[in-house]
């Protein structure tokens, strides 16, 4: 069958087309996307603005149509940080509704964690053994570990790229005393959280799951994205601590001359940095492998896992 993943992101919208069907790799058949940054359409406490509220029905409204006409039967809507923490995230959710038809379903930083593990696990096999995945959002950071499909620690810390540019470096180049304060923040945030991780035992293989992991791993050497998933690609902590301390010095500008740094990342890509070394110095890791699935590839998967052999098709308008 046709799937799609409608992903309501606090950087992009994304909606992905697959065909898949349960016991099968799940296909890319048509992606479609818009660079909304909903963490960059808040108000002073955090609400999400009118403008950021109507761009998002306006695209979840084109999406419906994009989705139709792509012959998806059925599409899981999901909404992650930006709508999660917005003190009228239920209003906007119920205006989306109200507009669209379209349900928004609101993860929790938790669920998150477990569905991108979920994924990465299935890319990686069994042969990977006990995974440790990190994966940085605009708005969160997740983290999740265990030898299983279902991870035995998952947990989400503010630490989104969006967010800590937004709150901490708003300077193009941001100011090195607030580099300074936004490593040590940092730091301080996912330490607290270390211990979980750190109990159940080296993992036998780290994966970074993010668009910001793949940017840095291209930036330090890894092959193109056009090189198809099936190459493997990894990110050295070495070659990540000497860009996290390039990056912050480079307006946006300069960061989009980089291999791999679209436009709509480069102003973040510099508070990225400074988290994706923070974790893998934490955690002791010396090189992390990029995975081609993330999130959108959980929630379908999972989807199929539970997806009763008679249920109807149906589409994304109920």
């Amino acid at each position: 069958m046709r799937l799609g993943v409608l992903d309501v992101g606090s950087n992009t919208v994304h909606l992905l087309v697959v065909d898949a069907h349960p016991g099968a790799r799940p296909l890319p058949a048509y992606s479609h996307r818009m660079a909304l940054r909903l963490a960059e359409h808040l108000e002073a406490d955090g609400s999400i603005s009118r403008d950021g509220a109507e761009r998002l029905t306006a695209f979840v409204a084109e999406a419906c149509s994009v989705a139709e006409d792509q012959g998806v039967v059925r599409t899981m809507a999901f909404a992650t940080s930006a709508i999660r923490e917005a003190p009228n995230g239920e209003e906007v959710l119920a205006s989306v509704r109200e507009r669209t038809g379209v349900d928004l379903q609101v993860l929790s930083g938790g669920d998150e964690a477990r569905l991108t593990f979920l994924a990465v696990r299935r890319w990686s096999g069994w042969s990977a053994g006990r995974l440790l995945v990190l994966d940085i959002g605009g708005g969160s950071l997740e983290v999740a570990a265990g030898d299983d499909e279902d991870p035995a620690v998952a947990f989400s810390v503010p630490l989104g790229a969006g967010r800590l540019t937004r709150d901490w470096l708003p300077g193009d180049p941001p100011d090195p005393d607030a580099v300074r304060a936004l490593r040590k923040h940092v730091r301080a945030e996912l330490g607290a959280r270390l211990r979980d991780v750190l109990l159940l035992g080296t993992p036998d293989r780290v994966v970074g799951s993010s668009k910001t992991f793949r940017s840095l791993a291209r930036i330090a050497g890894a092959a193109p994205y056009d090189d198809g998933p099936y190459v493997r690609r990894v990110l050295r902590r070495d070659d990540l601590a000497e860009w996290a301390a390039k990056l912050p010095g480079m307006t946006a500008r300069k960061r989009c001359q980089l291999p791999g740094v679209s436009a709509d990342r480069a102003r973040q890509l510099a508070a990225g940095a400074l988290v994706a070394h923070a974790a893998m110095d934490l955690f002791d890791v010396a090189e992390l492998e990029i995975s081609p699935w993330a999130l959108r590839e959980g929630i379908i998967l999972r989807r199929l896992d539970t997806l009763p052999d008679d249920e109807p098709a149906a589409s994304l308008r109920p």
